[in-house]
């Protein structure tokens, strides 16, 4: 992870610590990766998603365990040059920095911590369409609804999940929805 590390702009390194605080801290959902990645290759750097998720893991293990044990700034910073750590210098100065601002704040209670273990929605998108025809069948006028669940899993990647449905699967998936709904009501 070091030699990727190496790779990202100073801006965009504090940009993903900060954004992993700010999920250790149940500020935001996750940390949108893809977003970040775009951004970064558009600035001319070659990284791809997957090595960048990479790093944003590490950062967020880094984080909580530095949470957890209660580590100052000075003691993180000690730690990881004595872990024989690769870091380069403006990396190591950015989680300073972070650690310093804002890593005081992260809650590690024994809730969060067994929280974190299930992924969060984020945001859900559908759309109506209607199969015409096919290479095999010339007639379909099959309608269909697709979804597309916007979810962020425990360590903060923020992820897509599609799936289609057929109508009578939409009426059973909007009934459950209506029972969910009812059900929160009375809580």
């Amino acid at each position: 992870a070091a030699d990727k590390i190496r790779l990202i702009p100073q801006d965009f390194f504090a940009e993903l610590c900060e954004q992993i605080i700010q999920h250790l801290n149940h500020k935001i959902p996750g940390v949108n990766t893809a977003e970040l990645c775009q951004r970064i290759q558009t600035s001319g750097v070659e990284i791809n998603i997957g090595d960048l998720a990479k790093i944003a893991n590490v950062l967020s293990f880094l984080f909580s365990t530095a949470a957890r044990n209660n580590l100052s700034t000075e003691e993180l910073v000690t730690t990881l040059g004595s872990a024989g750590s690769t870091l380069p210098k403006h990396a190591i100065q950015v989680i300073r920095h972070v650690w310093n601002e804002q890593g005081k704040a992260i809650a590690v209670s024994e809730d969060a911590r067994n929280m974190a273990t299930v992924g969060q929605f984020v945001d859900m998108k559908w759309k109506l369409g209607v199969a015409m025809s096919s290479d095999t069948c010339r007639s379909l006028k099959y309608p269909y609804v697709t979804v597309t669940l916007t979810v962020a899993d425990p360590s903060g990647q923020v992820t897509d999940k599609s799936f289609e449905m057929t109508i009578p699967q939409f009426k059973n998936f909007f009934r459950q929805f209506k029972e969910m709904a009812s059900v929160l009501e009375t809580v």
